[in-house]
């Protein structure tokens, strides 16, 4: 990825962008306590910046992708209620968004940027892992429970 230049151009970006005049960089908190709104975006639908459907199909496509989302958050009650620090960092890791991404079985040029962008084989193979960490998890509270 080096090879890229992409490290030397992010290295460089915040200087360049603070020659310029007033730009600043913020938070999003810092935002809102330093600005008073402008006005309001009425957004009705979820958008996505991912794929020709600029919509949540990246993620939520298909029945691998709902399926493994379904039984992650079926687990988040009793995790949070355990109160175990480890599992539930294990699990919040699980929720990451690129996960469900490289379970995406979108065909096409999509499917040639989500087959690019995973480290697996196929959408398949990284739902069977994904779905053998969650197991992982789930037994660990399981035991965890009982013990």
């Amino acid at each position: 990825m080096a090879e890229t230049g992409i490290f030397d151009f992010l290295k460089h970006v915040p200087a360049e962008v603070l020659k310029h005049g007033n730009n600043e960089f913020l938070t999003p908190s810092q935002v809102v306590d330093r600005y008073e709104p402008v006005g309001e975006i009425d957004v009705p639908h979820m958008t996505s910046w991912a794929d020709t459907e600029r919509d949540l199909s990246a993620w939520l496509g298909n029945a691998m992708q709902s399926n493994a989302l379904h039984e992650l958050y079926k687990l988040e009650g009793p995790l949070k209620e355990k109160g175990d620090p480890q599992l539930l960092d294990d699990w919040r890791k699980l929720t990451t968004s690129d996960h469900f991404y490289y379970m995406c079985t979108k065909y096409w040029a999509d499917g040639d940027v989500h087959r690019y962008f995973s480290p697996y084989e196929s959408p398949y193979d990284s739902y069977i892992n994904f779905m053998n960490v969650l197991d992982n998890v789930q037994t660990r509270l399981r035991d965890n429970v009982l013990t």
